[in-house]
């Protein structure tokens, strides 16, 4: 298992770093660094864990995550290419003064709020995904202006997705090696049957322990979790294929129509039929 704290590697020449990620360097488990990170997925899709959020993640994706916040993003498939452009810098990297100046105070807002997690979306996904790959590219100055740009950008918009809050990032190794078991668990068999004694037994904890240790950790249950994992295989399928949505819902871990139904338009407001029809064009 890697280990949860990871080490952010920066050039001699740099103040930050910005790099692309493809496999096998992409593949990172659960883990947290101190540094903030914004992320443009380039090759792949699959699931993103951060913080208690559970989710897609696909190509064009743009998240920002805060400092010391867990995360994975697990690929759908093992022999899929993965690949992403990261920035990661440290808040005060360019000297505590100059956040503390009155023009920088959206900046400063958008590092220190509350709002751990964030998706991007509409124009402001396709301006941010400009300037990382930019950024990618440039030397000197040039690179740090385009980060103060980018945080700019962010710092003046309201076009993203808040998916986690307030989440509580100070979680010891123990813990998060537990979690890490869990989740591997989890993606290994969430098609199957699966029960919380053998959930629990991955950690060697009774069912009651288990299920308090989950819920205080991921905010959320574990039958929870489990149902963001389904439903977001069944999105994969209702996008990538044409099957019928009733063996989208078996090949999904579910053995009746009604709980399907019932559980997809919980989690994405929407139908199975509604959801697939935004990807399908005649």
């Amino acid at each position: 298992m890697n280990t949860l704290i990871q080490k952010i590697h920066v050039e001699e020449q740099n103040s930050f770093a910005c790099r692309k990620y493809r496999t096998p360097q992409f593949e990172t488990n659960w883990h947290k660094h101190e540094e903030y990170e914004l992320i443009v997925i380039t090759e792949g899709h699959g699931t993103a864990l951060i913080g208690d959020y559970v989710g897609e993640y696909k190509k064009g994706d743009v998240f920002f995550l805060s400092s010391n916040l867990p995360h994975w993003f697990r690929k759908t498939e093992q022999k899929m290419i993965g690949s992403a452009i990261v920035v990661h810098f440290l808040k005060d990297f360019w000297g505590t003064p100059f956040l503390s100046m009155p023009e920088m105070k959206k900046i400063n807002q958008l590092l220190e709020g509350d709002n751990n997690g964030l998706q991007l979306i509409q124009s402001l996904q396709k301006k941010i995904t400009t300037g990382i790959e930019q950024m990618e590219q440039a030397t000197g100055v040039d690179r740090i202006q385009l980060l103060l740009n980018t945080l700019h950008l962010m710092s003046q918009s309201k076009q993203y997705k808040i998916i986690t809050k307030g989440f509580d990032n100070n979680l010891n190794l123990k813990v998060n090696s537990a979690i890490d078991k869990i989740f591997t668990f989890s993606f290994k068999h969430f098609l199957e049957a699966v029960t919380l004694a053998e959930v629990a037994a991955e950690v060697s904890m009774s069912i009651p322990t288990f299920c308090r240790f989950f819920k205080r950790n991921i905010k959320k249950s574990y039958f929870e979790f489990l149902k963001e994992l389904r439903i977001g295989h069944a999105c994969k399928l209702l996008r990538e294929s044409n099957q019928p949505i009733i063996d989208i819902c078996y090949k999904s871990g579910y053995n009746s129509w009604a709980h399907f139904s019932k559980q997809f338009k919980n989690v994405k407001e929407i139908t199975p039929n509604q959801y697939r029809k935004q990807f399908k064009t005649n």
